[in-house]
């Protein structure tokens, strides 16, 4: 091999040392967002409102005829009787579930006829029987409602008990209350007055709370997404608790 070839050999095999060598690579610069533009979001805070523009009845009047105080009956259908003065169960001239009825503290079920059936089980009942207006909540005038105990099968009476207790009519347990829309609490205390007899109903909504002296319902707005456990509970001003068994009331509820 003469010298110009040796030459070329050295050459070409210099030439793809450097072409096969490591690469350097530049990586794109990653695209930043903008921050500054972004719409902020406010948190409204959770609020307890009194409803203002409610219906008001005074002459209206609700009495139960069947059951009795105390009346025992066979297991199966149960008759009610109710009679209503001064009252329409009709709404823009159609019939309209203008009754509710709440057993045991219980969900209230709505009744367009005073007279009805109920398919019980042998027991012991409480019965809170209320008129309501246009809207689902309850009328809450002197003679408006009315709350009767009675026996199915061979049970006993409820211990005697003088104490006020509650009937929650909003919300039910287990609603769906859609983002954005108001939860409703409408009550009724029973046997007692608040003003008078000193006692107040205590409002938990998981960590929400207010207070209230006034059988008024009440708006809550704001709700977030979640699952609450929505308390009521009638005390003394003292905060002392009553003993009868339906002073507390709790539903479960879903913001969705």
């Amino acid at each position: 091999m003469n010298k110009i070839q040796i030459s070329v050999l050295i050459v070409s095999l210099w030439v793809t040392s450097c072409s096969s060598g490591p690469k350097e690579t530049k990586e794109s610069p990653k695209a930043e967002i903008p921050t500054a533009n972004l719409p902020e979001v406010t948190i409204l805070p959770v609020t307890f409102t009194p409803i203002d523009s409610l219906s008001f009845f005074p002459d209206a009047i609700l009495d139960l005829n069947t059951p009795l105080s105390n009346q025992v009956f066979k297991p199966g259908k149960v008759p009610f009787e109710f009679n209503v003065k001064n009252f329409s169960f009709k709404t823009n001239g159609a019939t309209s579930p203008r009754l509710g009825m709440i057993l045991n503290g219980g969900d209230p079920e709505g009744y367009s006829a005073p007279i009805f059936q109920r398919e019980l089980a042998r027991g012991t009942y409480r019965t809170v029987a209320f008129l309501v207006d246009q809207r689902g909540l309850s009328l809450k005038n002197f003679g408006n409602y009315v709350d009767r105990d009675f026996l199915v099968g061979d049970s006993r009476p409820f211990p005697y008990s003088a104490e006020p207790y509650l009937a929650i009519n909003i919300p039910r347990n287990e609603q769906i209350i859609p983002l954005g829309q108001d939860l409703i609490l409408d009550f009724l205390v029973l046997g007692g007055d608040l003003k008078l007899d000193g006692l107040k109903v205590k409002i938990s909504i998981n960590t929400y709370q207010t207070e209230t002296n006034q059988m008024i319902p009440l708006r809550v707005s704001n709700l977030p997404i979640g699952d609450y456990q929505v308390k009521v509970q009638l005390l003394r001003t003292t905060n002392k608790e009553l003993e009868g068994p339906f002073s507390t009331s709790t539903k479960t509820i879903y913001v969705r």
